[in-house]
């Protein structure tokens, strides 16, 4: 199972995961029935069938863990690294402005690492340390939030044109062909 944000099991998951495929090979060394196994341990029968596949070739080490699918490209010791360069702000690197992006920071760990990582592996590495490529709203320095509220509040709903319901008829594919 693979998450949105990044991740992947967690290593307490990873360790039940592997707790019932051995429950597994206990069952499959007493001849149970695929089905009965895979209703037993609430897991689907094609899991079960793979996880035999498995036992048979390997025995019971065949269905230990293998451990996180994938390795992190960097290291908690390059991490740290990395964070002291962009701490340094993208000027020290030589960019003209304050900005971080994603592509910036591929070049500086292509440069500092030697490493080729894509955009997608580099936003996953910095949300999981905390960090978040996305630059804050510019918001002018004469913004009054009090003077915003009180628009929203009061002139908003006097200039809001309300939406029309769409009535039968009313979109082109309802329409009569023109002859």
């Amino acid at each position: 199972m693979r998450y949105p944000q990044g991740g992947g099991l967690t290593a307490q998951r990873r360790v039940f995961r592997e707790r019932v495929r051995l429950q597994a090979a206990e069952l499959f060394a007493t001849g149970s029935n695929n089905a009965v196994i895979a209703r037993e341990l609430r897991v689907g029968v094609r899991s079960v069938q793979r996880w035999r596949k498995a036992w048979s070739k390997a025995g019971p080490q065949g269905l230990s863990s293998k451990g996180s699918p994938g390795r992190p490209k960097l290291s908690p010791r390059l991490w740290a690294m990395l964070e002291a360069e962009l701490e340094k702000g993208p000027v020290a690197h030589g960019w003209p402005d304050q900005t971080w992006t994603l592509s910036r920071i591929q070049t500086v760990i292509g440069r500092r690492f030697h490493k080729s990582m894509s955009l997608a592996a580099i936003c996953q590495v910095l949300h999981r340390h905390g960090w978040s490529h996305q630059t804050p709203a510019r918001r002018a320095v004469e913004r009054q939030e009090s003077v915003i509220a009180g628009w929203v509040r009061e002139t908003w709903p006097r200039v809001e044109v309300p939406r029309r319901r769409s009535t039968p008829g009313s979109s082109s594919k309802t329409r009569p062909a023109s002859r």
